[in-house]
């Protein structure tokens, strides 16, 4: 099965975020297509390159649901993607945000 779906990223720096979005394949933990918002990756470097990054987390949202995860960062490759423990967690709590009913107000 192919399952790739669109997710936003957070670069968090000591005293900033970078946003960008990418596209999360659920079957290998690859994030693809990552685009930076206001940070330009070929002037600046990548985030995870500079000394005050600390972490990166990845947003699967769902309406107004959102499932939050950790996201790895190769500063030598550039790619994004997920360690196969957290795709594992991931699956099973991407599946319970789409298959809950909405929430009525």
């Amino acid at each position: 099965m192919d399952l790739k779906l669109p997710i936003k990223i957070v670069d968090e720096l000591s005293d900033d975020e970078v946003h960008a979005t990418g596209v999360l394949d659920l079957a290998s933990g690859d994030i693809y297509e990552v685009k930076h918002t206001d940070w330009d990756v070929e002037a600046e470097g990548l985030p995870a390159e500079r000394q005050d990054y600390e972490f990166s987390v990845g947003i699967l949202s769902n309406g107004s649901k959102e499932v939050e995860f950790r996201v790895e960062v190769n500063a030598v490759t550039g790619r994004y993607s997920i360690t196969p423990s957290e795709l594992l967690e991931l699956k099973g709590r991407a599946a319970k945000l789409f298959t809950a009913p909405p929430v009525r107000k």
